[in-house]
């Protein structure tokens, strides 16, 4: 049970990120920038602590940030979304068949 609300935890927040993101890159592109800009400020070992924990949206945003085709970036980002978003859906999880003794 505990797993199961990590899982929803995890889900809710990174599909909160991507929407922020996507909203952000409709509504205010430049807001991308800045927040790049501000992450890369902060000291290293904080860098390190909140890109382990939100990895694909922080990996989006440097995808983002490249000097890449605007088409390639977008097909990078969306596809770290979905696979993100697809992944940490929380599913049913299947009990493991109870196995029974022999009888000889």
């Amino acid at each position: 049970m505990r797993d199961r609300i990590i899982n929803i935890v995890a889900f809710t927040v990174l599909t909160a990120l991507w929407l922020v993101f996507a909203a952000a890159l409709l509504f205010n592109p430049d807001l991308l920038d800045t927040v790049w800009q501000s992450f890369r400020g902060w000291p290293l070992l904080l860098q390190v602590f909140v890109g382990l924990l939100a990895l694909p949206v922080v990996a989006g945003l440097w995808v983002w940030e490249t000097s890449w085709p605007l088409l390639v970036r977008l097909i990078l980002v969306a596809g770290l979304a979905w696979v993100t978003v697809y992944t940490f859906f929380p599913r049913r999880t299947t009990s493991q068949p109870q196995i029974s003794p022999v009888k000889s």
